[in-house]
């Protein structure tokens, strides 16, 4: 499913002061050569960003497991991460494909050897949906699936594909819903982008899908009942299509990000032991493999309140105070260009080490490259210059994209953290 030796090369690659926060004695090295002289968090300068490996292959378990139980399909988004060492553990762990969200995520994929990989996204592009398909020509193991919401897509996608080659590119309809995202709207719409589909002879229909996070931000009763209205939907449209004899002998059923993928087991799991075409349903969680301190641990279902196998933050801020100018404001050497912020602000948990800060320590504010880091009272001895602060991220799609180096340590609790690797990442 993907190609280990492309990944174990990138242990090969040579370290130098493009790779943000290494220490400079890591320059010159690879990165297996650097990783046995016993690194440890101390040496690497701040802001830093790390993942925590213990907690990462316990996250990737419990997904796996969860999905198993469930009777689903994981093809986890991979561009959360966009770190092939990453995926590999993910497809080790029994995922069944790779989700992406361009056509350029696809390559970066393919240059790693990964054979089954979805687009939750439709191919319009001349460049990338012709190398996809020359891809398929000359792959015959490499199976791929994208999106199309409306008979527009459908008809530049032939006029694209016109003088091509032989294999059809498998598409996923794609059904959106009131004020969400993409897809089309209604199941009448979704019914004719079938029909197109199915009539093309340079495409074929795999089945349905779409994303409900798009219509929901909370679990309010408001939220989850919009988003099981739409998974409904969903299977809906699935039987509609099946009933029309659209399907060849199988089909596919996606949904899920990572906030809720129970709803989605609830409504969709049974598509796959009734009656009519042969269909997988596929779940497309990314942001699990390392959760986070802010929505996901709020929102998913997969936390400690709702299950007795929760997912684990495996990501962490390390910033350093660099200016205390008045009572109660210290500023840390992290900001906007280190940590993501759309999901909400990092969280101040400890100095470095032990040491817990006081709950109502809070940063309220990020500038390029600084965050504001208010204290509930003023204390003379409190986060002195110099100190090391460890900050709880929210959201891992926007946190991955400003590294392109991301070491992974043995235990991010320790005073003095052994580092054990370093993930690529790819943006």
């Amino acid at each position: 499913m993907i190609d280990a030796a492309a990944v174990e090369a990138l242990n090969q690659r040579i370290l130098g002061p493009e790779h943000k926060a290494l220490p400079p004695r890591s320059w010159g090295h690879t990165v297996e050569s650097f990783l046995t002289t016993d690194p440890r968090l101390s040496e690497f300068t701040t802001p830093l960003l790390t993942l925590d490996r213990s907690r990462i292959a316990s996250n990737i378990s419990v997904m796996a497991d969860w999905a198993a139980r469930a009777g689903m399909l994981l093809a986890p988004h991979g561009k959360t991460s966009m770190a092939p060492q990453l995926w590999k553990q993910q497809l080790d762990a029994g995922s069944w494909a790779i989700t992406l969200a361009t056509g350029w995520q696809v390559q970066v994929a393919r240059a790693f050897g990964v054979e089954r990989i979805i687009l939750a996204n439709a191919e319009i592009d001349p460049v990338a949906l012709r190398w996809i398909a020359a891809e398929l020509d000359s792959h015959t193991t490499f199976e791929f699936y994208c999106w199309a919401d409306s008979v527009a897509t459908v008809l530049e996608m032939d006029r694209i594909l016109a003088a091509r080659g032989s294999r059809p590119v498998s598409v996923i309809v794609e059904l959106g819903g009131p004020h969400g995202r993409t897809g089309a709207r209604t199941a009448e719409e979704a019914t004719a982008v079938a029909r197109a589909i199915a009539a093309s002879s340079r495409l074929t229909l795999a089945g349905v899908g779409g994303y409900e996070g798009a219509l929901s931000h909370d679990r309010s009763q408001r939220g989850l009942e919009a988003v099981r209205t739409y998974l409904d939907n969903v299977a809906d449209l699935h039987r509609t299509l099946d009933a029309e004899g659209l399907y060849g002998e199988h089909a596919i059923v996606t949904a899920g990000g990572s906030a809720y993928q129970d709803l989605v087991v609830d409504r969709l799991r049974t598509l796959a032991t009734g009656e009519g075409v042969r269909t997988d349903v596929v779940l497309r969680s990314g942001a699990y493999v390392v959760h986070d301190d802010g929505f996901y641990s709020q929102i998913s279902p997969l936390t400690p309140a709702r299950t007795d196998a929760p997912l684990m933050s495996a990501m962490h801020g390390w910033a350093r105070t660099v200016s205390r100018p008045e009572p109660g404001l210290a500023l840390l050497d992290a900001g906007k260009r280190d940590f993501p912020f759309d999901e909400g602000m990092p969280v101040a948990q400890h100095v470095r080490g032990t040491e817990i800060l006081d709950p109502g320590a809070e940063v309220t504010a990020l500038n390029d490259q600084h965050a504001f880091l208010r204290l509930p009272a003023e204390d003379a001895t409190a986060l002195p210059v110099g100190t090391v602060v460890r900050l709880g991220l929210s959201h891992p799609c926007t946190a991955f994209d400003k590294w392109r180096l991301v070491p992974v340590v043995d235990d991010a609790d320790i005073d003095d953290p052994r580092v054990v690797d370093l993930v690529h990442t790819f943006f």
